[in-house]
């Protein structure tokens, strides 16, 4: 479906009553389920599937072979490397219904997830944070957290650049954006 304002690949669907903001595309073999909404300057790698109910921000770069189910929400800027998965059910079972009892995961503006890392649902994943390919997060991350493992656990900060940041001997790190930052009650600080 090409259209002046965003591009949808021959492979791909789209289905009723989703919104697609200008200047995105989306690639090979996905699957946009109903009542999606996708924003401006997005990206859609091969075989993503997205929704149904799924609110997406702008500039959004999603990698090939993700699913975004409903009950997840991604804020402007966030990148999902290839492969990473998302949940919506804490307890699944093959025969017993559970689309009623979806937890909300949100992510928020600036924040990167890692090739094949897990977000299990019900958390929140801060602004700018980074997540390790590979790690499953199952709690809630902070704004600017450099999160690994299994599962994942802090173990530094990244800048708005995704820099790990390196702090001096006065507690302040300069990114190579020339952005500075401190920590302050463990919650890092733009100065």
């Amino acid at each position: 479906m090409q259209n002046k304002k965003f591009f949808v690949h021959e492979s791909a669907y789209v289905d009723g009553g989703v919104k697609i903001g200008h200047g995105t595309k989306i690639w090979h073999f996905c699957h946009i389920l109903s009542n999606t909404i996708i924003g401006k300057n997005c990206s859609f790698g091969q075989n993503c599937v997205v929704g149904p109910n799924v609110k997406i921000g702008n500039g959004v770069k999603v990698q090939n072979n993700v699913s975004i189910y409903d009950g997840v929400e991604i804020e402007d800027d966030v990148f999902l490397g290839p492969s990473m998965v998302f949940t919506n059910v804490i307890n699944p079972r093959a025969f017993i219904v559970r689309r009623d009892e979806f937890k909300k995961t949100l992510l928020k503006k600036g924040c990167s997830i890692g090739a094949n890392a897990t977000i299990v649902c019900g958390t929140t994943i801060g602004r700018y944070a980074f997540i390790g390919a590979g790690a499953v997060v199952n709690k809630d991350v902070p704004d600017f957290a450099l999160m690994v493992g299994v599962p994942a656990r802090q173990i530094g900060w990244v800048g708005i650049s995704g820099n790990t940041l390196k702090f001096n001997e006065n507690g302040i790190a300069k990114d190579s954006d020339g952005r500075r930052y401190v920590i302050i009650d463990n919650k890092l600080k733009e100065i």
